[in-house]
């Protein structure tokens, strides 16, 4: 596995046991992460505040169906589900674009689509 592969995947295991200074240590200190039509998020404090969305109770559950890499970029496609603080479930699927900078994460582009 590459040094930017392993990277991203330590950035999800991180989401997926909600260990703040796991998924930071995968970040360039200006890290920029876009949700087209729900954000744009700049530096480490920004993107801290929303690895624990107060929308949601527990750890998600990530699933990784496909990594690919091509130069910087890697691109994760896969499912998450969490349980919603209101009651019920999210169940979605994702497309995740990293744009690496010497190992770490400089950009996240995250495209998501709720299916329920």
């Amino acid at each position: 596995m590459s040094e930017n592969k392993a990277t991203v995947e330590r950035y999800l295991d991180g989401f997926r046991c909600g260990d703040h200074a796991k998924v930071l240590s995968c970040l360039t200190d200006d890290v920029v992460w876009d949700m087209p039509g729900a954000f744009h998020l700049v530096g480490k404090e920004a993107f801290d505040k929303e690895i624990e969305n107060e929308a949601f109770v527990g750890r998600p559950q990530i699933t990784v169906e496909r990594m690919i890499e091509e130069d910087d970029v890697v691109v994760a496609e896969g499912e998450v589900r969490s349980t919603r603080r209101a009651g019920g479930q999210l169940h979605a699927v994702f497309c995740d674009v990293f744009i690496m900078r010497v190992g770490r994460i400089a950009r996240l582009v995250t495209y998501l689509m709720v299916l329920k």
